[in-house]
């Protein structure tokens, strides 16, 4: 552990959340009452960020710095991810798709401001400790990095409250509202409380629970349609209208959060070994992964897309570990983007009481070829078939004579 004496000044990714809020009076305390630069990442959680600064100050900070790193997170990373069509044990990666671009922010403004170390709230339980110290050691590898939960004696998040309130440090949640929340443009996750047991059903229509949307029991009893046109794999319309990505996702989130979509409930495998039950809402991201889909259905090739099937888990892993800033992601991402470059198209939906419903799509670089598939005349020679099965069923032939003893 580093001389704490040593340490003057941190920079500190804050959210506001727990966490966060009652570690910048614990740095005071614990190490020699330096000097905290709280970086909060605009990652798209809108209101969460309202009232950041006078919080921050008021707790011991000497500022706060918003970074906003919406478009990058989802130009650079999520659309990337889109194309490969990524998830992780079907989840969808809201939090990890997050924390590389907040952890180069944390690097990027703790070498600019000569700061001693970099702080953050994650949990030495979690996956996020993995990710933000990765993308630190790739853009400032030899920054001293401080995570409050591996040194300090608290052990519960009730303990935190304990000492929130011991130190007056305003929050907004109760004790019996404390749910584990993260929340960007992508998604929001909810985790313990009742979560904590898999055999608990998640009460979705308890207030204020669900965030981005309602429940499907909630939703309208009509569907609701949606046009999303793609370019090259990427989503640049929604109903004719052009709009950059972010806005895409943000459009989708209304139009999905409105009818129930999105909604999981997994027991999912973390970095560290344990397994972890989460409750996620990823309304437009779940429209989006399901668009993308059915259009390569009808212009991506058998073999591409069966190779970028069994790649998606390999680039999900690498997310969701932390390795977004390695060669293994170049490599694979130019992957994504050449396999992607006919996935171009508009794919038509009805969304329903948390379901999507393909209504019909269509692509320039189609290869879906109605003349050939048909069940009424066509060029196709069927007969040619024949010849096709003797030679694909040779191997088979020959092992059935060797066993026969006729060979």
């Amino acid at each position: 552990m580093a001389n704490k004496d040593n340490i003057k000044k941190i920079v500190l990714a804050y959210s506001g959340g727990l966490d966060t809020s009652i570690i910048i009076p614990w740095l005071k305390e614990n190490y020699n009452n330096p000097e905290i630069i709280a970086v909060a990442g605009n990652v798209g959680q809108a209101d969460e960020l309202e009232g950041l600064e006078a919080k921050a100050i008021a707790t011991g900070a000497s500022k706060l710095i918003v970074a906003d790193l919406v478009d990058e997170m989802v130009d650079d990373i999520i659309i990337p991810s889109l194309k490969m069509g990524a998830k992780y044990e079907t989840y969808l990666l809201g939090t990890a798709f997050a924390r590389p671009v907040i952890g180069k922010k944390l690097a990027e403004i703790a070498l600019a401001e000569g700061a001693d170390a970099i702080a953050h709230g994650a949990t030495g339980k979690g996956n996020d400790q993995v990710r933000f110290e990765l993308a630190i050691k790739r853009f400032a590898p030899e920054m001293k990095i401080i995570a409050p939960w591996r040194e300090w004696d608290i052990k519960s998040r009730d303990e935190e409250i304990d000492y929130a309130e011991a130190h007056n440090v305003p929050l907004k949640i109760s004790r019996e509202t404390n749910y584990s929340k993260d929340k960007n443009l992508w998604h929001l996750s909810h985790e313990g409380l009742d979560l904590e047991d898999p055999a608990n059903e998640p009460d979705y229509d308890k207030p204020g629970f669900l965030e981005m949307g309602v429940s499907p029991f909630k939703a309208p009893d009509v569907p609701t349609y949606v046009t999303i046109d793609f370019e090259a794999g990427a989503p640049v319309a929604i109903d004719g209208e052009k709009m950059k990505a972010s806005k895409i996702i943000e459009k989708l989130n209304e139009l999905g959060g409105a009818n129930g979509i999105g909604i999981i409930d997994i027991v999912e495998n973390r970095l560290v070994g344990m397994k972890d039950r989460g409750v996620y809402e990823t309304p437009g991201g779940t429209i989006l992964y399901f668009a993308h889909q059915q259009l390569e259905m009808i212009t991506m090739d058998k073999d591409t897309l069966h190779i970028k099937q069994k790649l998606a888990v390999d680039y999900a892993d690498m997310i969701y570990n932390g390795k977004w800033y390695s060669p293994m992601q170049e490599a694979l991402t130019a992957f994504a983007n050449k396999a992607n470059e006919y996935v171009t198209g508009s794919v038509k939906l009805k969304l329903y009481k948390g379901n999507i419903i393909p209504a019909g799509t269509t692509s320039p670089y189609s290869l879906y070829s109605e003349n050939l598939v048909t069940f009424g005349e066509s060029d196709y020679d069927q007969g040619q078939a024949a010849g096709f099965i003797n030679l694909w069923g040779l191997p088979t032939k020959v092992q059935a004579l060797r066993e026969q003893g006729k060979l």
